[in-house]
């Protein structure tokens, strides 16, 4: 019997979602079991419609549409969240992590529309589930939001319409409809908090960190948006247009960026920063550590194209070479996970920052590096970096990154979440530098038992649990802020899931495991 990849990938996220029901178990859980049954009928007619060439833009080949599985990141997301901000007391951020919930459940709701619009003939099945999970999810909306809430999650959803458009015009064959829906959804989400937040100063409070992620987020949206329309008129090789494009990204970042920050954190970027790095000597010695891994990431570059120039033309990074950037990123993390997490934080922020600006000068040919990084990088492509974009190294720093990121610091006393969630923060170590790295590995050199359907083995994933046990128990050695009672079955069980999603999963899993375990894990 013929066992489909989609269908295990499927399973698992009912599992996880069948997980968080039963430690929340309240209308929006309820309304989460119903979103994932009709996600599930939905994505079969996204995947027929990828099949026959019949959706609207292009979209990721040799890859399913993910529905399923991006579909249900936000709604379990703002779930477990409120179930840790309920437990703290925290009244604000329980409400806004309802709007986290209603707002992902909305803009799945709206892709199903999409996908049921354009199949013809008219699926009358799945349009019946889709209109009953979605009144079901519009009456809890009615019965659990504010007009105030219900209108900021129709902001995030118009957001989300037109920036979806332009992106998916603009970026062909770089996402399949559920990669999409997860990155342009969070990044309409964190463009709607900006605004709100801007025009609302008064209000304004919190750990001034948390404020450079999404002004980044914003002026890089804005920088690629302009100079992609604008060099589809104009040739983008020549010195003029290059010199053009450094002084508008000195005018964004110095004239606009910068003063927006400071709006927020009440004082200059740049003095606030220096301040920050220079407040003891163990954030100098991380700092010098981190730009010494740097260097050697740079020197594997340039000796694998080295290589690549001494031998074949046609040879590529193996598995094995790729994965030497998962274990620098590894070395990387933990020290900052361990000895200052504010650090690491504003670091990530700064380093998605410079690997933007640079995947924008590879992409437009940008003098006098943008063709040099065309030629180094390249040897490094996957199948999965199929559009013009090269995203792979982002998807690695966004997967190590965003557990840091989204930890719910206000809901933890003293920054500490008690049991499974003090791993937390170290959820994308866990499920991608040492997880998929393991699996990997082990599993194209000494994997023989094939999971059906897949490519994957049965090595490489057995592997992949036990190496992230092993992880586990050396954090718990290393850092003595982790504190897991008795939660040992919870977080072998949370593991083993999320290493079968890998299993199956042909969405870009730097991005999604990281996530579904920081919701196993947070609960």
């Amino acid at each position: 019997m013929q066992i489909n990849p989609v269908h295990v990938e499927s399973t698992v996220v009912l599992a996880v979602v069948l997980c968080v029901h039963m430690a929340v178990w309240n209308q929006h859980s309820w309304c989460s079991i119903a979103l994932v049954i009709q996600a599930f009928y939905v994505q079969h007619k996204w995947d027929r419609l990828l099949r026959s060439g019949g959706a609207v833009f292009q979209f990721r080949p040799s890859a399913n549409s993910g529905i399923v599985p991006a579909s249900m990141v936000m709604p379990l997301l703002g779930l477990a969240l409120r179930e840790k901000c309920s437990a703290s007391g925290n009244v604000y951020f329980e409400r806004f992590s309802m709007v986290i919930t209603i707002t992902g459940m909305m803009l799945a709701l709206f892709l199903s529309l999409i996908a049921l619009g354009i199949t013809r003939p008219v699926p009358t099945n799945t349009c019946v589930i889709a209109g009953m999970a979605g009144s079901a999810i519009l009456y809890t909306t009615k019965q659990t939001l504010t007009v105030s809430e219900v209108i900021e999650v129709l902001e995030v959803l118009l957001i989300f319409v037109y920036l979806s458009l332009i992106v998916l015009y603009l970026l062909p064959r770089c996402f399949t409809p559920g990669e999409a829906l997860l990155i342009v959804g969070g990044i309409s989400f964190i463009v709607n908090q900006l605004i709100k937040r801007s025009l609302n100063l008064a209000e304004v409070k919190g750990d001034p960190v948390n404020y450079f992620l999404p002004v980044l987020v914003v002026g890089s949206l804005l920088l690629g948006v302009f100079f992609a329309l604008l060099f589809c008129f104009m040739e983008s090789e020549s010195w003029g247009s290059s010199l053009f494009f450094h002084m508008m990204t000195a005018v964004l970042g110095l004239g606009i960026l910068m003063p927006w920050l400071s709006l927020f954190i009440g004082r200059h970027p740049l003095m606030w920063l220096l301040d920050f790095i220079t407040l003891n000597d163990r954030r100098l010695c991380l700092l010098a550590y981190w730009v010494f891994l740097s260097v050697v990431a740079s020197c594997v570059v340039l000796h694998q194209n080295y290589q690549r120039q001494s031998g074949s033309k046609k040879h590529q990074a193996s598995t094995i070479v790729r994965k030497y950037f998962h274990l620098i990123v590894v070395a990387t993390y933990i020290p900052g996970l361990i000895y200052d997490r504010q650090l690491l934080h504003v670091a990530s922020v700064g380093c998605l920052a410079v690997f933007l600006f640079l995947e924008y000068v590879r992409y437009f040919r940008i003098r006098p590096v943008g063709q040099l990084l065309r030629q180094l990088l390249t040897l490094f492509l996957d199948e999965r970096d199929s559009g013009p974009l090269i995203l792979t190294h982002i998807y690695l720093l966004l997967g190590m990154s965003l557990p840091i990121w989204l930890f719910p610091g206000p809901c933890a006393p003293k920054g500490i979440l008690p049991g499974a969630g003090g791993l937390v923060p170290y959820a994308g170590v866990l499920a991608v530098g040492v997880g998929d790295t393991v699996a990997s590995v082990f599993g194209s050199t000494m994997g023989e038992i094939h999971w059906p359907g897949t490519k994957k083995t049965l090595e490489g994933t057995a592997t992949s649990v036990f190496a992230q046990i092993i992880a586990v128990a050396m954090f718990l050695i290393f850092d003595s802020s982790i504190n897991l009672n008795t939660t040992y079955s919870w977080i072998v069980g949370s593991i083993t899931l999320v290493a079968m999603l890998e299993a199956y999963t042909s969405q870009i899993d730097n991005l999604l495991l990281p996530l579904y375990l920081f919701i196993l894990l947070l609960l």
